[in-house]
């Protein structure tokens, strides 16, 4: 059942394609937003957003790197050019790289700060400058970035990952502080272990570093989960999902931990 307080509202979802962006996009189709899926990969864009309309929700998909400014301005101008507006604006797109400190190189870190923060600024910096042209009133707009538990206390062999998602943390504090003035929110979710590719990735590279087999990392780390399993993207859409809504419309510059119980802080 689609809800009629989200009814109209329009969304971007970087990085919506697959995993975690894929289940936000889900959840906020069934909330009743339009959503422009946005994504790297083209094919995985397009084959999210038909699979949205085939089931009677609005979506349109659009090929964009993050990592570069102007294909954020094309994404808000999708959802203009198909939907008349922008509403929430969500920085989802991101990456990991499993590697001690030492071994991080230079093209290491210019890609993943190039996505995981300077992507997540680039997104601010469009929505921010849409919003600025809709006649909105006191109307609450959105932006919703992507942190991590990673970003709340920081893993080894995830040095640089941990330290974008710091990053974000700040960028979404600094962001709040700015724009809560002109009713824009801004707010992260943290997600802990989720079952994604992602995740799949890193326990490979873990077992190349450390040794083990296939899967050992996963299940591992999976131990410290209080609620005994692991992250669906589901569970991070629902929060995704209130964060998105009028519910959390007083709430800005927060960055919470969405992880089953992993961290308590």
């Amino acid at each position: 059942m689609i809800k009629m307080a989200e009814k109209n509202r329009v969304a971007v979802v970087t990085g919506g394609g697959r995993g975690i962006g894929k289940g936000i996009v889900a959840q906020l189709c069934a909330d009743g937003y339009a959503v422009v899926v946005a994504d790297v990969d083209a094919n995985i864009a397009k084959a999210t957003a038909d699979e949205m309309l085939s089931k009677g929700f609005k979506a349109v998909s659009v090929e964009g790197d993050v990592a570069k400014r102007e294909d954020h301005d094309r994404f808000v101008q999708t959802a203009v050019d198909h939907f008349g507006r922008l509403d929430t604006y969500i920085n989802n797109a991101g990456i990991a790289q499993i590697k001690t400190l030492q071994e991080e190189t230079t093209e290491d870190l210019e890609r993943i700060y190039g996505i995981n923060v300077f992507g997540t600024l680039y997104g601010i910096q469009a929505a921010t400058a849409q919003f600025r042209k809709q006649d909105d009133g006191d109307k609450v707009r959105k932006i919703i970035n992507a942190s991590s538990i990673a970003g709340h206390v920081a893993f080894d062999l995830l040095g640089a990952y941990s330290s974008t998602k710091f990053a974000v943390r700040g960028l979404t504090q600094a962001a709040a502080k700015e724009l809560g003035k002109e009713h824009i929110t801004v707010n992260a979710y943290c997600p802990g272990i989720v079952g994604t590719d992602m995740w799949d990735l890193i326990d490979e590279k873990m077992v190349e570093v450390k040794g083990g087999q296939k899967g050992q990392y996963l299940k591992q780390y999976s131990q410290l989960i209080t609620l005994g399993r692991v992250q669906t993207p589901a569970d991070v859409a629902n929060y995704v999902s209130y964060l998105a809504s009028a519910k959390s419309d007083y709430m800005t510059g927060q960055a919470v931990q969405i992880d089953g119980g992993i961290q308590f802080i």
